[in-house]
């Protein structure tokens, strides 16, 4: 096999770990949802960011630079905050993570 086949299938390998990595961690979110302890706090905390970690990281083996993704959840937040998306109207959830977005960018 030529180097280029191995990389190749390397690659493959690292997004299906990465994909079924995603998998546990949502999984375990809705697990620690249904506990109401202070650990579960710590616990939603850690599956939320472990989640935006893989996704970045996937999204960056799929050929994606954190700053396209970046961008494209800014375009995403702002269609949402025109539109009055319904999670918009309730707490203005998308106008906040938009302005997180853009200050930290």
């Amino acid at each position: 096999m030529k180097k280029e086949n191995f990389k190749i299938m390397s690659d493959i390998k690292t997004i299906e770990g990465l994909k079924a990595d995603l998998l546990c961690v949502i999984g375990d979110f809705f697990k620690v949802l249904t506990k109401g302890t202070n650990a579960a706090q710590d616990a939603i905390l850690n599956c939320i960011s472990s989640a935006i970690i893989l996704l970045y990281i996937l999204g960056g083996r799929l050929g994606y630079s954190h700053v396209e993704i970046d961008e494209t959840m800014k375009k995403k937040l702002k269609l949402g905050i025109v539109e009055q998306d319904d999670i918009e109207k309730d707490g203005k959830d998308l106008t906040k993570l938009y302005r997180h977005l853009k200050d930290r960018i």
